[in-house]
Order: structure tokens, then sequence, then C-alpha cells
């Protein structure tokens, strides 16, 4: 598979709120990993990489293709294999968080379209902390495929390039405020740091979920005892989680007349202008990209402005 970009793959983009995901599966050492599809720009053959001291043992150096300089990270290196390069090596290069990345990997397999309800969380055995680098196993074409935790990776590899809980302090004193806050993020890592962010930016009545399932069925309680005042001010969502994802989430919340009047704010790392689009169809109140902690609290303190609780 010498080249391919996201042309084809536009024309088939999926319908907002389905619960769906594509997936792109790839290969390294002989195992069978995948990626969100929209996370990838285009694939490319290998091609010489100009090595960068000063860096993460992962970090292969940069390319220029198109005359943009894009970090190459050896996946098989990251991954514990052996991460020399081979002559039909490919790069998966990816945009997220507002960065493109080349993903060095061994072959690459095809799409996937599956539902999130058939993609699970690793097993406690497995990640053991909880922040395994796996975001999810899924049963694509009969074969299970691991598919990693692109954020988490580049997170370990360049910290400075998630979310800084620093950033909070940049926003001087603030008084603590009551309002119940439900967050579904299903990566341990980030949901450790936003909800460290929150907190110091005063933020006390936080309720975490990892992923939209567990969220939606919350509320839904909630709901049916008649008790969503005093329960829910907010929601902050991420869009990729196992069993339902965000968009689906928000298009079930917004959909209801009893819950459609609960702020919705999207924080991921796929917004673009097309996940934009998306988001709106959906009534997302508002949506920024991951790791704009900062531009998040301004945003939380604008939707519930004096609300208390």
């Amino acid at each position: 598979m010498a080249s391919s970009d996201k042309n084809d793959k536009n024309e088939i983009l999926l319908e907002s709120g389905t619960n769906e995901i594509e997936i792109m599966e790839f290969t390294i050492a002989g195992n069978l990993y995948g990626i969100n599809v929209a996370k990838v720009n285009e694939i490319i053959l290998s091609v010489h990489v100009k090595s960068m001291p000063h860096t993460h043992p992962a970090v292969e150096g940069i390319i220029k293709p198109r005359d943009t300089v894009i970090t190459v990270v050896n996946l098989p290196r990251y991954l514990g294999h052996d991460g020399e390069p081979g002559e039909k090596d490919l790069f998966i290069i990816t945009n997220f968080n507002r960065m493109t990345i080349a993903f060095r990997v061994h072959t690459v397999i095809g799409i996937s379209r599956i539902s999130w309800t058939d993609i699970q969380k690793p097993d406690k055995a497995i990640s053991g902390s909880g922040e395994s680098v796996a975001t999810g196993i899924a049963q694509c074409n009969n074969q299970l495929v691991t598919i990693l935790d692109f954020e988490r990776i580049v997170a370990e590899i360049a910290p400075e390039t998630s979310v800084r809980v620093e950033e909070i302090d940049q926003l001087g004193e603030r008084a603590r405020r009551d309002c119940p806050v439900l967050i579904a993020e299903d990566s341990a890592l980030l949901s450790k740091l936003i909800r460290e962010a929150l907190l110091r930016a005063g933020y006390t009545n936080l309720h975490m979920f990892s992923n939209g399932l567990d969220l939606w069925e919350y509320v839904t309680k909630l709901k049916k005892a008649d008790k969503l005042d005093g329960n829910v001010s907010l929601i902050i969502t991420d869009i990729e989680m196992p069993q339902m994802d965000g968009h689906r989430l928000t298009k079930l919340v917004k959909s209801d007349m009893q819950l459609k009047h609960i702020p919705v704010v999207i924080f991921s790392s796929l917004i673009t202008e097309e996940m934009r689009v998306k988001g709106r169809e959906l009534g997302a109140d508002e949506q920024l990209s991951k790791p704009e902690i900062g531009n998040l609290v301004a945003v939380i303190d604008e939707l519930l402005g004096d609300k208390k609780s």
C-alpha cells in the first residue's frame, strides 16, 4: 500500500451520532493494531529520516514531505520491538491535538467500520495501573485489534503537548464552585489531568466516567428519579470512547426534552472544521481541541454563569 489519503474516506463519512468508528488496521512485528481513521491524513512509503539530538528514544527524527517538517515516531521501537527501519515500512501521517506526526509501521491492512459497542477496554490484569497504551480491543474481520492510545504515546514522548495543569494558575485567584460537572474521558492519564485542572480551577463537584455509556446511564437514572436539578449542571465529553462515543452521547442528550437544556462541551483531540460541523449538527454548546485546558475552564465559566449548584 504505497500511498493513500483521506479523499476516498471523505466520500464515506460516518453519519453523526451513530456510535460507529472506522479503524485503520496496521501491523508491527506481526501484531495487529488500529488507529481511528479520523486521525489519519495519509499513508506514505517510508523515506530517509533526519535524526535529531536530545530526543525521546522513540523519536526517530524528522522528514519534510511537501515542505512541511514532520516528527517521526518509531512505533515498533516505542512498543518494545526492533526499531530498525525496513525498506517496506510505511509512515502513517496523523493529525490530532493540532499536531502532525508520522508513525512508522510495518504494513497497513485496511479499514474496518465497527460500532463503539464492539470495543472493550483492556483488562486491568493487562493494563496494570489502568494507564495502558491500548485504549481498546476491537474485533475486526474475526481478528482482535489493539487500538492504541496515540494521545498517551505523544504525551509520554512530549509532555508539553498534553494538558498542562499549570495553565490554570495563570487564571489567578478563583472562587470554589460546587456545580456538578460530568466528564466522560476514557484515557486514564487525561482523565487524571482534566480532573486535577478543574479542581485547581475551583470546580469541586466532579463526576468522572470512562465512557459515554456510563455517563448516559447515570444521567438516565437521575432523570427517571426526577433528580436532575442540582445533580447535573454541565457535561464534558471526549469523542473517542469505547461503548459510546461523545457524538452519540451528545445526540442522546440534546434530543431528549428533559435533558437538552444541559450544556454539552466536546473536548477532543479530533476537533477539525469537519468535526465542528458534526458537533453543531448534534447540538453541542461548545467544541474545544485538547489540550486547551485554560480555554475549557473559560468556556465552563461562561456556560454556567452565576450558577452555584
